[in-house]
């Protein structure tokens, strides 16, 4: 007898917000509720993963497959029949809705610069991503906004699935890791899976356990889409902002000031090298929002690292208050770092005068 096994198309209980008002994935998909003839989308049964799941979810996520039933099997007849096929079948043709990953000769990458191959939810993401990012934001598909969501998501959220899927090191080394880390979403949708031990390994219980990852890994993709939507992309403004305004602070090119304090640090890096700003940028002012004072930062060599490009001097280093501003000869200063990647003054002209003294150290 042939085995089909089918998960419903029960709607999923996520709420978000887009443009600031409430939305839900409930009303998203009413539409849906009325048509005559349900879309279906396959997966293969047995033991799950993250990338399906999440492809799953996202799937049902676009207007071509919204509420669409999920149904989990192996036989290749039964695949043929269904509208879209995520991870099984051994087919990638986006015309035909086929998404496996599994194939000899699948290479598939994201591009936009990223070379890591494609799970079944990055197919999906490459795909349909800019659909889903354009809905949140309530923007068309082709809004810059929605491109730099696009690219900022998959590089912050969906790649670290494809490449796990993939058996990917995250590091170019022989050396086992120093501790395990399983704490990652790939290893809690994983599990998700029915416990060995247990009695019941029936079709509907596993279905109901793939609901549950596909739950997990689609509310952490659309908390990741909310993040970037009302925190990463407002502060990517700022900076760019800040960055055509440079010249305006210190004729050196070389000094920004943030007029509001944001996460910057990676949108600068990228957007120097998108804007190719030369030369880089040394010293970052902004106001501390507890004390008033104002900070100046040395700009690190890279987002991962520590080092600076250009440290506040070494005289200056581990000073504070009269001692430092008799030192650095500037009035108002209130402390400088040891390692000289940030000091401080009471003013933002104190604090401009540091970092033009810095500069010529």
């Amino acid at each position: 007898m042939l085995l089909v096994r089918s998960w419903s198309s029960k709607l999923l209980p996520f709420s978000i917000t887009r443009s600031g008002r409430p939305f839900s994935l409930r009303a998203f998909c009413m539409a849906a509720e009325g048509t005559k003839v349900k879309k279906r989308v396959g997966t293969h049964n047995g033991s799950f993963h993250c990338d399906e799941a999440l492809g799953c979810f996202m799937i049902r996520l676009t207007e071509k497959f919204c509420n669409a039933e999920i149904v989990r099997t192996r036989d290749p007849q039964v695949l043929d029949t269904l509208d879209a096929v995520l991870d099984v079948g051994g087919v990638y043709d986006p015309t035909r809705d086929r998404y496996d990953h599994h194939q000899k000769g699948f290479h598939e990458i994201f591009g936009h610069g990223f070379t890591t191959k494609l799970s079944s939810a990055g197919l999906v993401y490459k795909h349909f991503g800019l659909e889903i990012i354009a809905k949140e934001l309530n923007l068309d598909k082709t809004h810059a906004d929605v491109c730099h969501l696009y690219l900022a998501v998959y590089k912050s959220f969906m790649e670290a699935i494809d490449a796990i899927d993939n058996g990917i090191n995250q590091y170019d080394t022989d050396h086992p890791p120093r501790y395990v880390n399983n704490t990652g979403l790939s290893s809690r949708v994983g599990r998700l899976n029915l416990d060995w031990l247990d009695p019941d390994q029936s079709p509907e219980k596993e279905n109901e356990a793939f609901h549950r990852a596909m739950e997990l890994a689609g509310g952490e993709f659309l908390e990741n889409v909310r993040f970037h939507a009302r925190s990463w992309l407002p502060a990517r403004s700022i900076v760019m902002e800040t960055l055509s305004a440079r010249e305006k602070v210190d004729a050196s090119g070389e000094i920004i000031q943030l007029k509001q304090f944001c996460p910057w640090k990676l949108h600068l890096f990228e957007l120097e090298e998108a804007l190719k700003i030369e030369p880089s940028i040394k010293y970052v002012l902004y106001e501390d929002d507890r004390s008033k004072h104002w900070r100046v930062q040395a700009v690190a060599v890279s987002p991962d690292k520590f080092e600076s490009r250009k440290p506040l001097p070494s005289p200056w280093r581990g000073l504070r208050d009269d001692e430092l501003s008799k030192e650095a000869d500037i009035p108002g200063c209130v402390f400088v770092h040891m390692s000289g990647f940030i000091g401080g003054n009471l003013t933002y002209e104190g604090a401009l005068a540091m970092a033009r003294a810095a500069l010529k150290f």
